[in-house]
């Protein structure tokens, strides 16, 4: 697949990008880690709180960045939009107001595996960026679709019971098509999409077996 930019265009994007909203990616960040906090240690109202800052970052993303930047090197950028928005309304519709989704971090080779995910969104990420000579504001930072994706899928593993599966698919979708940054423009650190889209889809079918009638809670 050829890419209608250069490396050097998709890099001058995260920089224009995170000079202009900065200091927000610090706030993003602590949201991220706020909702797997919760995941661990669930509340009355921990559900929809994860829910909502879900919901909010895949907002964000789809207008902030696919709308506000990345459009302008991307002609395909505005149709990431529309699905990134998409994903929101459906992570308010299914977490929030109609709350089928508990966040539960879970034990086993299944939570292991979704911590493993969360950790490198977090932290790991951003550390093999540095590594790699990606330096800010010339990488991509949390609140930007690559790391948020993982983090997101991570987190959406750790559930009572597995969410719809219209849930799930913007951000299977994403994992494969951001990948290509990995392979084409040598983000290396987006490695851990595709890794985040095998997990997830066995971490979702492996569900199957373990779900139960429980409602989630509100």
């Amino acid at each position: 697949m050829t890419l209608p930019f250069s490396r050097d265009q998709f890099f001058a994007v995260f920089i224009a990008y995170n000079e202009a909203v900065a200091p927000a990616q610090i706030v993003l960040l602590a949201l991220g880690i706020g909702a797997a906090a919760l995941a661990l240690r669930p509340t009355r109202w921990s559900d929809r709180t994860v829910g909502a800052v879900l919901a909010g970052l895949w907002l964000w993303m789809g207008i902030e960045y696919h709308w506000r930047f990345f459009s302008s090197i991307n002609p395909a950028a505005t149709a990431f939009a529309a699905l990134f928005i998409a994903e929101a309304a459906l992570l308010g519709w299914y977490a929030v107001l109609r709350p089928r989704i508990a966040f539960r971090a879970s034990r086993g080779l299944r939570g292991g595996l979704a911590l493993a995910l969360i950790v490198y969104a977090f932290a790991v990420y951003p550390a093999l960026a540095w590594a790699l000579g990606h330096r800010y504001p010339a990488t991509p930072t949390f609140g930007l679709p690559c790391p948020t994706t993982i983090a997101t899928l991570g987190i959406l593993i750790w559930t009572v019971e597995r969410p719809p599966v219209v849930v799930m698919v913007i951000p299977w979708l994403w994992a494969l098509i951001g990948s290509a940054a990995a392979f084409q423009l040598g983000v290396r650190e987006d490695l851990g999409l595709p890794v985040a889209l095998v997990v997830s889809l066995w971490g979702w079918f492996a569900q199957r077996r373990t779900a139960s009638s429980r409602p989630a809670t509100a």
